[in-house]
C-alpha cells in the first residue's frame, strides 16, 4: 500500500495526540488538537480566497504557529507554496511574485507596499489584505485535495544571476522526503526525532531546512518552541532558558555559542541533537564541540535542490569513523562522484558529487536550461567537489562552481563581479570567499581603478548590497593595481586572498 500523501502523515499524528502541545510561543502553548483545527479553518478561508490545487500562494510571515498551520492548509488544498524568506531585495521579490503567483500570504509584521498588484491574504489584521483568521468558521471537514505529480513548494537559492531560482519539490518528493513521513523513517532519523522533544525553531519557514526539521519534532511527538528575544542570542542562552533537548545551527551560530560558553557558564545541558550543518566545520572545531556540549553533535549535507544527503552522527564521531566527513548518505540518497566526462570514479577518488534520492527537486522553476544542466536522469549534479572512502563516508573538496556560503545561504561571485564592474570607478573586479568565524564564509572583493579614479570600498559595498543583498556584502573591498593570472590564464583568486591575509576556500 502506498504511503499516505503529504501532508496526511502530520495531520494523522496531531489527530492522535490532541491534547499534547506541538508549539510553546511568547508564552502561550498551542496543543495538537488547536492547531489542526487552525489549519482546517485556515484551509477553509483559503479555499474561499480562490486556492486550491495547482494555485499558487507566495507565504511571507514571522515564525509562529499561524504561519506553520497557514504551510500546512495550503498544503492540504494542494498549492504551490512558495517560500519567501526575508532580506529579498525588492527587484528580487518582484522576480519571485512573477513565477505564477496567484496569492501572497503576510502578517502584520511582514506586509509591505511591493506587494501590490497581488491577492493578498494575512494572518491578522493588515491594509489592503484579507485576514484569514477573522473568516467565520463553517465546520467543513479538513480534506487533503494534493496531488502527487504537482508541485508542493518552491524553495528558493541563489541563481548565477543574481536572481532567486525555485527549485521545484512535488508532493510525491514530501510524501517520500527522509524527514516527512514515519513510515519510512531510518534508525537515525528515528533517533532525531526522539531526541527533538523540545525543538527550537527559529529562522524562517521559507527554509526547506526549518520545515524538515520541525516536521521531525512534531511528527515524533515533540513540541516546537519559538523563543521569545530577550537581546541574547539564541544559543546558548535561549537553549538554557527553554530546556532545549534538539535544534539546528549553522556553523558560525555553533563558533559564537562556543565562545560565550568560554566566558559563561550556560546550562546547555538539555541537549541531546545539535544539527550543525550550512557550511564546513573544521575537525578542530568539531572536535571543540563535542568536547564541550558532550556526544550530542551531527554534521549535516544538503542542498535546496537534494535536502539532506548524509549526516555525521554522535555514534560515528564517538567511535571515531568518518572524522573530517559529512557523514554516511541517507538510505534512499545514492551518492555518484564523477569526473569531467561524467565516468563515475572508483572511491577515494576525487570527483563532482551527483545525488538521487525520491525527494530531489524535479527542476528550476520556468529556467528548462538550468534544469536540464544540473538535473540528469534523476541525479542533481552538487557542483561539490568530494569522494566517497572504503567505508562510505562523504568527504567535501571544494567547490566547482564560484560560490560562497554566507550564513548558510549561497552567495555567487559572478553577480557581484558584474555590479563591481559596472560602476565607474572599476576598472577590473574579483570576488571570492574565504573562511570567517562570524558568517561561516566570507566575501572578499578585489577592484583594479578605472583610470584616474579612486574607488570608494564603502560605497561600492552599499552598492552591492542595495542590488543583490546583504548576504552578498563583501566584508571587505581591497584596491590592487595587478591582478595574479593562474597557469590556466585566468585570474587567480586564490593568490589574491593569500596576497592580502586571506585563506582561500
Amino acid at each position: 500500500m502506498p504511503e499516505p500523501l503529504f501532508p496526511h502523515p502530520l495531520l494523522d499524528a496531531l489527530r492522535a495526540a490532541p491534547g499534547t502541545p506541538a508549539f510553546e510561543h511568547a508564552g502561550r502553548i498551542v496543543s495538537r488538537g488547536e492547531l489542526l483545527d487552525l489549519i482546517r479553518r485556515l484551509a477553509g478561508a483559503m479555499a474561499d480566497a480562490g486556492l486550491g490545487p495547482g494555485r499558487a500562494v507566495a507565504v511571507r510571515t514571522a515564525v509562529t504557529p499561524e504561519a506553520f498551520a497557514a504551510h500546512m492548509a495550503a498544503h492540504a488544498l494542494g498549492c504551490r507554496v512558495v517560500g519567501i524568506r526575508p532580506g529579498y531585495t525588492p527587484a528580487q521579490l518582484a522576480h519571485m511574485l512573477g513565477m505564477d503567483v496567484d496569492a501572497v500570504l503576510v502578517d502584520p509584521a511582514t506586509a509591505a507596499p511591493e506587494l501590490s498588484g497581488k491577492q493578498v491574504l494575512s494572518l491578522g489584521p493588515c491594509p489592503e489584505a484579507a485576514d484569514l483568521l477573522a473568516y467565520p468558521d463553517d465546520g467543513r471537514p479538513l480534506t487533503v485535495s494534493a496531488r502527487p505529480g504537482d508541485v508542493a513548494a518552491l524553495v528558493f537559492t541563489s541563481g548565477s544571476t543574481g536572481r532567486p531560482k525555485g527549485c521545484a519539490i512535488t508532493y510525491r518528493a514530501l510524501t517520500e522526503h527522509w524527514s516527512w513521513q514515519p513510515g519510512v523513517w531510518s534508525p537515525v532519523s528515528t533517533a532525531l526525532a526522539r531526541h527533538f522533544e523540545r525543538y527550537l525553531l527559529f529562522g524562517t519557514l521559507s527554509s526547506i531546512v526549518v520545515l524538515e526539521f520541525v516536521g521531525l519534532c512534531l511528527l515524533g511527538g515533540g513540541t516546537a518552541v519559538i523563543p521569545e528575544d530577550d537581546g541574547r542570542p539564541l544559543f546558548p542562552y535561549a537553549i538554557e532558558r527553554h530546556r532545549i533537548t534538539g535544534s539546528i545551527v549553522t556553523v558560525p551560530r555553533l563558533y559564537q555559542m562556543l565562545r560565550l560558553l568560554e566566558e559563561d557558564a550556560a546550562d546547555v545541558g538539555s541537549l541531546r541533537a545539535l544539527m550543525v550543518s550550512g557550511s564546513p566545520i573544521s575537525a578542530r572545531r568539531l572536535a571543540a564541540a563535542v568536547e564541550r556540549l558532550g556526544p550530542v553533535v551531527y554534521v549535516g549535507y544538503g542542498q535546496t535542490e537534494a535536502s539532506n544527503i548524509s549526516m555525521l552522527t554522535p555514534e560515528h564521531i564517538t567511535a571515531g569513523r568518518g572524522l573530517g566527513s559529512v557523514g554516511l548518505p541517507h538510505p534512499m540518497v545514492e551518492i555518484s562522484v564523477r569526473d569531467g566526462d561524467d565516468r563515475e570514479l572508483p572511491k577515494g577518488r576525487t570527483g563532482e558529487i551527483h545525488v538521487r534520492s525520491p525527494y530531489v527537486m524535479s527542476g528550476y522553476w520556468g529556467d528548462e536550461a538550468q534544469t536540464r544542466d544540473t538535473l540528469r536522469d534523476g541525479w542533481i549534479r552538487t557542483r561539490d567537489l568530494g569522494y566517497v572512502d572504503e567505508d562510505g563516508f562523504l568527504h567535501l573538496e571544494g567547490r566547482s562552481r564560484d560560490v560562497i556560503l554566507v550564513n548558510a545561504l549561497v552567495v555567487y561571485a559572478g553577480p557581484i563581479e558584474r555590479v563591481l564592474n559596472a560602476h565607474p570607478d572599476v576598472d577590473e573586479a574579483y570576488a571570492a570567499g574565504a573562511p570567517d568565524e562570524d558568517t561561516g564564509e566570507a566575501v572578499h572583493a578585489f577592484v583594479v581603478p578605472a583610470a584616474g579614479r579612486t574607488p570608494d570600498p564603502a560605497a561600492l559595498s552599499a552598492l552591492v548590497k542595495a542590488e543583490l543583498g546583504e548576504d552578498s556584502g563583501p566584508k571587505t573591498i581591497t584596491v590592487v593595481h595587478d591582478v595574479p593570472i593562474a597557469a590556466s590564464g585566468k585570474p587567480d583568486k586564490r593568490a589574491l586572498l593569500a596576497r592580502h591575509g586571506q585563506t582561500a576556500l
